[in-house]
């Protein structure tokens, strides 16, 4: 065991004390400086509502992707307010959850006989979240000064204060940031634990672990991390006995029946601690109402093993309904969603995404950090052996499921690993000005360097990127989705229009429907997005887009690489993915001057159409829409599958035939991944005629 830090002066603890304080400050400052100006991102109005009803009528049912607690947190603030509440419409649980949070924050301004604006709303339920990047921020200092000493926090603690990643999702109605918070307090509390095993401390973990199963789902992993953590004390204590005797084997017995007594109280402190958010209620939703799809339903597409073992545990009532119908949606998205990488879109995800994108997103310093910390290791300046695996398996284990997951939409799914990162970082530095003070100096302009990056890229940390790879300005070129564009440059947006008296543009806008430009007073035509085009909810797309606009077209660089199709051959705007943009917003939103021609963008509002005339059965106005679709993008799929369907419905067979067979001509040019599932829908169609 390596010896305990010398004990420091009064003065000493005054001035770490005073300089802990300071940080936080700092950290609060630059998190509610980025929030101010920023509008709902993603997921935020989803969760409010789901939140707000969670607390009002005891419905678990609205988000239930996602654990009750943050949202339970955030809605704190607006409890005591006076609301308009939409009522439920019985929808799509995504759905309903989306579109009337946007009716929560949107319709209790003046203007609908309200007094609250969606600034202050979304600002209130946004601040309660910062309190877990505070926690978290603690407990990593904590956490390196106990393991190590009061430099190696004070270093750890800067670093984190000062990661753009961190920051970026530190103060949102999400759960990024509240997953990594309560994972690293798991796993500390865990060390603490078998430092010295008490029954506090046991207690304390079992609370922690409960915290984070209420967080988010991929918290779930703590599980293994636990076991794997414990295996590794087991594993230490073996190799240490030279001449393993009878003796010892019993004591290494009895250690691990102790762990295996102690993971037992954990669990079951762990999972009684996520009951208590759901009111020690299974049901997902009060009756009479119950969840659409049910539970049953929803998780039938899954692999089997996944889909027996999430059934098994409701049939049981082991965990709560809503929780389990979150795992089930968990898997759903990762095996469902596509992804962006390197100006490539891929049908699914791709293993080394995470890897990349911690290199792209992680901060210079940071990673030279890491880098002299591996240094520190090999040169065995840094020793604490324990302290090590307990900061090194859990990220690992994080990252290696990351790395087998479809889900590559943002570096904020890999959060928990800065986190440790920082206090590794810390330790680090700390035992190379320990082993030698010259070091003193590298490792302050390391912490400089730091410091200048995450300020220079203020406040616009979501779509940061290193200087290696040319800053948040070029991260759309590399990514996509939440590292670069959640959502939230509405307010910026709105602005940057003002200032230039622009009233007639054209926006491709990420959140759309969920979140409209227009509600800020942004004045631009709707642009077909992956998440608009289909959607039936979405209002104001006009009756023509000409296939040849004049700018300035402003798009989402979410919606720059139209990701969400699966497929580059399905982007109405490939064209404009090499033209260098007129002007960034917020890092997020690209703007273009000039003239565009974009046939296909003019031609999905009127598939949008024919397919909702085909729903309602007026099929000679679909047919109508579907003709004018196919003459602005000739060949393009969208449009020539639902010219074939609707020329099906009319009995016209060698029309539709035709149809389907352009259509079958372009998607032979995609990836194999995206033509096998379009070819498959289109030969079902032709079969069927």
């Amino acid at each position: 065991m390596p010896s305990k830090p010398a004990p420091t002066s009064p003065r000493t603890n005054r001035w770490v004390t005073a300089a802990v304080v300071a940080l936080l400050l700092i950290l609060s400052a630059q998190i509610i400086h980025a929030i101010h100006g920023q509008s709902l991102t993603w997921d935020e109005d989803d969760h409010i509502f789901a939140g707000y009803e969670s607390w009002k009528t005891h419905d678990f049912g609205l988000n239930p992707e996602h654990p009750p607690m943050v949202k339970q947190l955030a809605i704190l603030p607006l409890l005591p307010l006076h609301l308009n509440v939409p009522p439920l419409q019985n929808r799509f649980f995504k759905s309903e959850a989306y579109l009337d949070g946007q009716q929560l924050l949107y319709h209790n301004g003046p203007a609908d006989g309200g007094r609250y604006s969606v600034d202050t709303l979304v600002f209130r339920a946004r601040l309660p979240t910062l309190l877990f990047a505070i926690a978290a921020a603690l407990l990593v200092f904590f956490a390196a000064r106990e393991m190590f000493n009061v430099r190696a926090g004070l270093i750890a603690l800067t670093l984190f204060c000062f990661d753009p990643n961190l920051l970026a999702f530190g103060a949102y109605v999400t759960t990024d940031m509240a997953a990594s918070c309560t994972i690293f307090a798991t796993i500390y509390a865990l060390w603490r634990y078998v430092q010295r095993p008490t029954p506090a401390r046991l207690v304390v973990t079992g609370i922690a672990a409960g915290l984070a199963l209420a967080a988010k789902h991929s918290t779930v992993l703590l599980a293994p991390m636990l076991v794997l953590l414990l295996a590794g004390e087991l594993a230490a204590r073996a190799l240490s006995a030279r001449r393993p005797r009878n003796p010892q084997q019993t004591t290494l017995a009895r250690t691990a029946l102790h762990y295996a007594a102690a993971l037992a109280i954990i669990t079951v402190i762990g999972v009684a601690v996520l009951w208590a958010f759901y009111g020690f209620r299974y049901a997902a939703r009060p009756a009479p109402l119950v969840l659409s799809p049910s539970l049953t339903d929803y998780v039938g597409p899954l692999a089997g093993i996944q889909a027996r073992g999430i059934l098994l545990a409701a049939r049981f009532h082991l965990l709560p309904e809503s929780y389990l119908y979150g795992l089930a949606d968990v898997r759903k998205m990762a095996n469902d969603m596509p992804s962006f990488f390197f100006g490539h879109v891929y049908q699914h995800g791709i293993w080394y995404y995470f890897p990349v994108v911690f290199v792209i997103k992680s901060t210079i310093a940071l990673l030279l950090s890491l880098a002299l910390t591996l240094f520190a290791i090999a040169r065995g300046y840094l020793r604490n052996a324990r302290a090590l695996w307990f900061l090194i398996a859990p990220p690992a284990l994080y990252f290696i499921v990351a790395m087998s997951s479809h889900l590559n939409i943002g570096a904020r799914h890999i959060l928990p690993v800065w986190v440790f990162c920082c206090v590794l970082a810390g330790a680090g530095l700390s035992a190379l000005i320990q082993h030698n003070h010259r070091w003193l100096y590298p490792v302050a302009a390391l912490l400089l360097f730091q410091i200048a990056t995450t300020l220079h890229a203020s406040p616009n940390y979501i779509a940061y990127s290193n200087e290696a790879w040319g800053g948040p300005t070029h991260t759309y070129r590399y990514l996509s989705d939440s590292n670069t564009d959640w959502g939230q440059q509405l307010l910026a947006t709105s602005a940057y229009l003002r200032d230039r008296h622009i009233t007639h543009c054209y926006f491709a806008y990420f959140v759309t429907p969920f979140v409209l430009p227009s509600d800020h007073g942004i004045p631009c035509v709707y642009l077909p997005t992956p998440d608009s085009f289909g959607s039936g909810v979405l209002p104001n797309i006009p009756t023509t887009i000409d296939t040849a606009i004049d700018g300035p077209i402003l798009i989402s660089a979410g919606d720059l690489n139209y990701f969400e199709s699966g497929s580059s051959v399905l982007n109405p705007y490939q064209s404009l993915m090499n033209v260098h943009p007129s002007a960034y917003i917020q890092d997020g939103i690209l703007v273009f001057n000039g003239r565009f021609t974009l046939p296909l963008a003019a031609a999905l509002p009127h598939v949008d159409r024919a397919w909702a005339f085909a729903n309602a059965h007026n099929n000679p106005a679909a047919l109508n829409e579907a003709i004018l679709a196919e003459s602005l993008a000739p060949n393009a799929i969208q449009p020539e599958i639902v010219l074939g369907d609707t020329q099906a419905a009319a009995g016209n067979k060698e029309a539709a035939r035709q149809a389907y067979a352009r259509a079958i001509a372009t998607i032979n040019t995609m990836d194999p991944d995206a033509r096998d599932k379009w070819l498959a829908t289109v030969n079902q169609k032709l079969a069927a005629l």
